[in-house]
Order: structure tokens, then C-alpha cells, then sequence
């Protein structure tokens, strides 16, 4: 999620206890652990060009929702009921949403649409008519205007429906998105900029960081489900205990030690409120590339052995190249610099695609796993030996 700047820092509030994410808003990530699940299994059972494609989409809809929830909440004041009801309110249309994600480009696509644009309308609304300070009136009426606009690919393409829904419901992603990072421009009240928001810097890290949790939890989840649901064999065990070394490398390459500092780099920023959109931007393909690897686990703990099919290839070490590129760009975001040890993971996961169709899935996924283990473990030498310390870049 990102938004235009203007050089100004995010103001704080004097409250350090609203650097905290409140309870509720970790009740609202629940729903998304859900949504995820959603997606994961939706790619797992269409694992093609298109499917992943519809998974994407779906995947940057979703996330528009939760991203908008997070920035309006360092506004509203969650401790009013009318403050948790939005929240709650944003919760139950998601879960909706995730309910009918299966189905949104068939029968279901008309009611995800809909339901999709009400979302944002209500939202909008909301912050229009309901929040005392109308802190977010002008960036409420820039995006609704926007929404609007991409509302009617959302309707019009689950109207038309067949192969032509897609590339509509794409054209009406790239509307959305396109507009937020250029601030929701609109004529006679200009574009967002940073000083409009309330941001605290401490707490949207947290989000963030929650967010990837969150992922991480749903492959998780997918790999026991999985397992459980299958005929015990070692095949499988082994199987899951390297698909489950991986969700645990993932996590430590994130949280060692970009992830961990994020907070304490955009408090040192010079622009903490461009850093704060430029980690957005990277944890959303870090989930991405989460999310792949919860479509690993649903393929490789149920079938481990066999022929390894070019998308299950695609997918298996997929998954780690996106997570490891959205990493590196992190890396840039809190040290100024991207470390050589996610592009070397970059370059031994592309030499390790041609012989993918030669083995079996669960050795692909090994072989995936050994070059996440190398990273971390170059992760772990190379602090020791340099002790970290934010720097982010400073703008020009």
C-alpha cells in the first residue's frame, strides 16, 4: 500500500500506547488467515498460467482491503465503538469475501464484486460521515473516487463473466494500485500526501510484521491439513518436515535482522513515511511469495514422489525466488543496501530449475529449502562478524 509523498515525516501521536496494534486488529487478521488459506488452495487446485493469474488478482484485492484498514486505524480511535465497529464491520464483509474467493470467477463472481465494492464504499462512508475529526475526509473522498472508478471493472467484469472477467478484474487491480501510488490524485483537492495520514511508524511496522505472521501461519496450517488428511507414510513425514524447515527459514530470514530493525529504521528515516510505503510494498511480495510456498505444501506432502511437473516446479522454488526478492528489498529499506546472500539464493534457485523435471517433488522442495538454510546461515556469519544497524537511504 502506498500513497504519494512530500518529503514529511508521519506525525506521531504523544500516546506511545497507540504504537501498539490493539487486540482488535489482531482479531481482524484472523479473517485473513482464512482469505489466505482461500488462495492458497484455490492455486494449488489450478495450478496453471491462469489460475495464477486469478490467485493474484484476488490476492492484491484482499490486500487493498486489509492495507486501508491498517492506515485508517492510526486515525480512528479503536477504543469508541464506533471505531471497532468499522473494524468489525471490514471483518465480516472480508470473511465474505474469502468465503466466496473459490467461486469468484464462476458463479460466485457477481456477489465477490459487489460485496468487494460495498467494502470500500462503507469504508468510505464511514470515515465520512461517522469520524469526529474528519482527519480522513479528504483522502476518503480521493480514494472512493478511484474506487469507484475501478468498482465498475469489478461489477462490469463479473457481469461479462467467461475469459473476459479476468483481464477486466486485472485492468481494475492496476486502477486501484496505480492510483494509490500516486497519492489518489483527484481534480480540485489534489493527491494524498503523507502529512494527511496519521501514520506511526512503530505501529504499521508491527502490522506488517503481523501480516507476515499471518502468512507464515497459513502454510502452516496447509502443511498439517495436508498431512492429516493423507495416508500416513515417511514419504510424507519427510516431506513435511521439509516443507515445515522451510516456513522456519523463512521466518528467520525475515525476522534476522531486517524485519526486526524496521521499527528502529523508520524512526531514523529522513522521510519516515516513504519508508513506511516502500516496506509495504515488501512485505506484499513477501507474502506473495508466502503464499507459494502454502501451495508447496498442499503439492509436496500429498504427493511427494513422482514426476515433478514444470508448475509444480514453477511453484516450488517460486515461491522462495519471490520471498527472497521482496527481502532483498527490504533489506534495502532498513540498511540502504541489498545483501549479496539474496541475490547468490536468487542465482542457485535458477540453476536448480532445469533439473526440477527430473526429480521428485520433494526433492525440489529440499533443494529449495538447503539454499534458504545457506542464507540464513550466511545471515548468521556475516552479523556476527558486523554487528547491523538501520540505515535507511536517505531521499534525493
Amino acid at each position: 500500500m502506498s500513497v504519494a509523498t512530500d518529503g514529511g515525516a508521519a506525525a506521531s501521536p504523544a500516546d506511545p500506547d497507540l504504537e501498539r496494534p490493539a487486540f482488535l486488529e489482531l482479531f481482524f487478521d484472523l479473517v485473513y488467515v482464512f482469505a489466505l488459506v482461500t488462495l492458497a488452495t484455490r492455486l494449488a487446485n489450478k495450478l496453471t498460467w491462469t489460475g495464477f493469474a486469478e490467485t493474484l488478482v484476488l490476492l492484491l484485492a484482499f490486500t487493498m482491503i486489509w492495507a486501508l484498514t491498517v492506515w485508517g486505524a492510526d486515525t480512528i480511535d479503536l477504543a469508541r465503538p464506533s471505531g471497532q465497529g468499522q473494524v468489525i464491520w471490514v471483518a465480516a464483509v472480508s470473511l465474505l469475501l474469502a468465503a466466496v474467493a473459490p467461486e469468484a470467477y464462476g458463479d460466485r463472481g457477481l456477489l465477490f464484486g459487489i460485496t468487494y465494492v460495498f467494502t470500500h464504499f462503507s469504508t468510505s462512508a464511514y470515515y465520512i460521515l461517522l469520524t469526529p475529526t474528519k482527519t480522513l475526509l479528504p483522502n476518503s473522498i480521493r480514494i472512493q473516487a478511484w474506487e469507484s472508478i475501478a468498482g465498475v471493472g469489478w461489477i462490469g467484469g463479473a457481469l461479462v463473466g467467461g475469459s473476459g472477467q479476468l483481464p477486466i478484474w486485472a485492468l481494475a487491480v492496476i486502477v486501484e494500485y496505480s492510483a494509490a501510488a500516486f497519492g489518489w490524485p483527484v481534480p480540485g483537492i489534489g493527491r494524498s500526501r503523507a502529512r494527511d495520514w496519521r501514520l506511526v511508524g512503530g505501529r504499521v511496522a508491527e502490522r506488517y510484521r503481523q501480516f507476515v505472521i499471518v502468512a507464515l501461519g497459513v502454510s502452516l496450517f496447509v502443511t498439517g491439513t495436508t498431512f492429516s488428511a493423507n495416508d500416513f507414510t515417511m514419504e510424507r513425514a519427510w516431506a513435511l518436515v521439509v516443507v515445515f524447515s522451510t516456513v522456519v527459514l523463512m521466518w528467520r530470514i525475515y525476522i534476522y535482522r531486517a524485519g526486526e530493525l524496521l521499527t528502529d529504521a523508520i524512526a531514523r528515516s529522513t522521510n519516515p513515511a516513504l519508508l513506511t510505503q516502500s516496506a509495504a510494498v515488501t512485505h506484499l511480495i513477501m507474502v506473495a511469495g508466502i503464499v507459494g510456498a502454502a501451495v508447496t505444501s498442499h503439492l509436496v506432502v500429498g504427493r511427494p514422489w513422482g514426476e515433478t511437473p514444470p508448475s509444480w516446479a514453477g511453484v516450488i522454488l517460486g515461491g522462495p525466488a519471490l520471498y527472497l526478492v521482496g527481502r532483498g528489498v527490504l533489506d534495502f529499506t532498513v540498511f540502504g543496501r541489498i545483501s549479496r546472500s539474496r541475490l547468490a539464493g536468487l542465482v542457485l534457485l535458477a540453476c536448480v530449475a532445469p533439473a526440477a523435471p527430473l526429480l521428485p517433488p520433494v526433492m525440489v522442495a529440499l533443494l529449495a529449502m538447503t539454499v534458504l538454510a545457506l542464507i540464513a546461515v550466511a545471515n548468521l556469519v556475516s552479523t556476527r562478524r558486523h554487528a547491523r544497524t538501520p540505515a535507511p537511504p536517505t531521499r534525493r
